[in-house]
């Protein structure tokens, strides 16, 4: 496993994290606690020490397995990311105030058995958000308070990630990044690294596209999110296959395969692919089970992509994607 530096927390974070939507158990479909705790247990086994979670991944089951975990691995440096802010209902900017905050992070206390969050993340804020000065003094007083270590922020797009940037104490973004969204190489990783900002790459596998697993005629849980949400319908549409059309990514998916070398899934390939960008702190990928937890890890140890092997990749995303994805997010 490859440790790097998470902005100026001082944290040296493996390359490959675990993300665990997927195991809280809504948005992906039916879950099994004991093969998710499974999972996280064979991350850890295979280096990673870097987990992110959310108070909303089955409304904080996801903190309580990881709770469970950490109790397994006592003694252990594994460091623990979540989010808040999605809990609001409705989701506005004016819910971002010190009373809501504080609930979500005591709630997020609990269900992690901590006395302090190691990081927390405002999750997908609405935009107005970054133009709210009190809202990041109110995570100020929060960690002045003792309740977490660090702050950061998880975005939709590039603009509000740019912004976030400018508040001296966001110590990390996490920001969707994979073959089919560029977008954050622009302009954002530079300022990223000038801010000294540690960023986390979400949705690697464009949910599950990247793997190469999917055809036309595959069918999704009616509980999974790529089946109610590839329109936007519960929240933003960049969150399900990273935005894209479907059928026009499994086309970008068969040219890709052909670049993979042989013994390497497409999931390693597009992780290692992503772990190419210096700027790059963690990728995040989720796991459900031993199998997908070792084959994620794995692709931290894959060598170096060629020159020409990036210049292809960025070719399909110019072919199949530029238009359609650069202007939205």
């Amino acid at each position: 496993m490859e440790y790097r530096s998470f902005g100026r927390t001082g944290w040296q974070i493996s390359s490959v994290g675990f993300g665990s939507w997927a195991i809280g158990g809504a948005g992906w479909g039916t879950t099994d606690d004991q093969e998710a705790l499974q999972a996280l247990h064979e991350a850890i086994d295979q280096g990673v020490n870097f987990i992110d979670t959310a108070d909303v991944y089955g409304d904080g089951h996801a903190e309580q397995l990881i709770a469970r975990l950490q109790r397994e691995r006592a003694g252990e440096t594994i460091y623990v990311a979540t989010k808040a802010g999605r809990r609001l209902n409705p989701h506005t900017a004016a819910g971002y105030n010190r009373q809501n905050l504080t609930e979500f992070i005591e709630r997020s206390l609990q269900n992690l058995q901590t006395s302090a969050l190691d990081l927390v993340q405002l999750h997908c804020p609405p935009s107005p958000v970054y133009d709210m000065p009190e809202v990041f003094g109110i995570l100020d007083d929060l960690v002045t308070a003792g309740k977490l270590r660090y702050y950061g922020v998880s975005v939709e797009r590039v603009d509000e990630a740019l912004k976030a940037i400018t508040y001296p104490n966001v110590q990390s973004v996490q920001i969707i990044f994979n073959m089919f969204r560029l977008k954050p190489t622009d302009e954002f990783f530079a300022a990223a690294q000038q801010h000294q900002v540690g960023i986390l790459a979400r949705v690697p596998l464009a949910s599950g596209l990247l793997t190469g697993k999917f055809r036309p005629e595959s069918q999704f849980d009616p509980l999974d999110h790529r089946n109610f949400n590839r329109e936007g319908a519960s929240f933003d549409r960049g969150e399900t296959f990273s935005g894209v059309d479907y059928e026009t990514g499994l086309k970008a998916v068969e040219e890709l395969q052909k670049l993979v070398p042989s013994g390497v899934t497409l999931a390693q390939f597009a992780l290692r692919w992503i772990l190419m960008f210096e700027a790059i702190s963690s990728v995040i990928p989720g796991a459900k089970n031993v199998a997908q937890a070792r084959e994620n890890v794995q692709a931290a140890a894959l060598p170096a992509l060629s020159t020409a092997q990036m210049e292809q990749i960025a070719q399909v995303y110019d072919t199949y994607f530029r238009a359609q994805v650069h202007p939205q997010w």
